[in-house]
């Protein structure tokens, strides 16, 4: 959902269209829809860590894949105590590396690290 808004920042109806094309039991709906939700509330903070931890990179040079994965695990880190900082990463990084490019889930890895580490985030089982 992340991409499609970021690719389609215009377009109406967004989420529906998300949803029609990829059709999900109810659960997984309200939970994508939560990240998602919390993602956008928080982008601003998000994108800032990101610039700040993301050394010799803009967001707008990052791929979008990379981009949203990146703020759905930030908000993860910041916002979802429930969720293990190490889940949260290792799932990033998977995700990078299966939709993104080769080199992505050291890209990512390396920018939520940093985050980690110099956020003070460790206390939450990093």
């Amino acid at each position: 959902m992340l991409f499609l808004l970021d690719v389609n920042k215009d377009g109406p109806n967004w989420r529906n269209q998300f949803w029609e094309l990829h059709p999900a039991p109810m659960e997984i709906r309200i939970f994508a829809d939560s990240l998602v939700d919390g993602v956008l509330k928080h982008q601003t903070d998000i994108d800032r860590l990101i610039q700040k931890h993301a050394q010799h990179w803009t967001l707008n040079r990052m791929s979008i894949i990379d981009r949203n994965i990146l703020r759905c695990a930030i908000f993860e880190l910041l916002m979802l105590s429930d969720v293990p900082a190490k889940v949260t990463i290792n799932e990033a990084i998977e995700i990078a590396k299966r939709y993104s490019d080769e080199e992505s889930g050291a890209f990512v890895n390396g920018i939520l690290d940093h985050i980690i580490k110099e956020e003070s985030l460790a206390k939450k089982g990093a």
